[in-house]
């Protein structure tokens, strides 16, 4: 690899690192509800991923092979099957929240969502999925299925209106 090869790659891990690590973080905390492991697969997820760009892998949507590189981390993470006891957590720090209800009601909204998009006609139901569940920008979603963003933002906006019709009848 040459110099010149070499700076390309850092500029673009650079770029990625700068526009996607903070959702990537909040993204690990969120399955695993531990800062500090989050932050190291995450870091985990740059270092494979420069990994991949050396040995000559070419990443057309680095914001999905990000995601997909940490997810996997993730469900390795679960595989490991960690055991602590409450006392051992207490001892870090842990309390037990007693009213989490306003988490849980968000929480259940959003399950609820995400399962109202499977009764939506199939035309909405790719996009809204790839906009909400995978959090994908119109420029890639445009990418991804070869449609214009005109016309992935039209779908995207009448599936929200009937998803909210939905929600509203639930």
């Amino acid at each position: 690899m040459t110099v010149k090869q070499e700076t390309q790659l850092r500029a673009i891990l650079t770029a990625a690192h700068l526009n996607h690590e903070k959702k990537l973080n909040v993204h690990a905390f969120f399955k695993l509800s531990d800062h500090n492991l989050s932050e190291d697969l995450v870091q985990n997820t740059f270092i494979k991923t420069w990994k991949y760009l050396v040995k000559g892998g070419k990443i057309d949507i680095m914001k999905s092979f990000l995601y997909h590189i940490l997810n996997d981390l993730i469900i390795d993470e679960y595989r490991k099957h960690k055991t602590t006891s409450l006392d051992n957590l207490r001892e870090k720090g842990f309390e037990p929240s007693i009213n989490g209800s306003e988490r849980l009601f968000n929480f259940l909204d959003g399950k609820a969502s995400v399962l109202l998009i499977r009764r939506l006609p199939k035309t909405y139901q790719k996009v809204m999925h790839m906009r909400y569940v995978q959090e994908l920008s119109i420029k890639e979603m445009s990418l991804l299925t070869g449609q214009s963003k005109n016309a992935i933002t039209v779908k995207t906006h009448r599936g929200l209106k009937k998803l909210k019709e939905l929600y509203k009848l639930s």
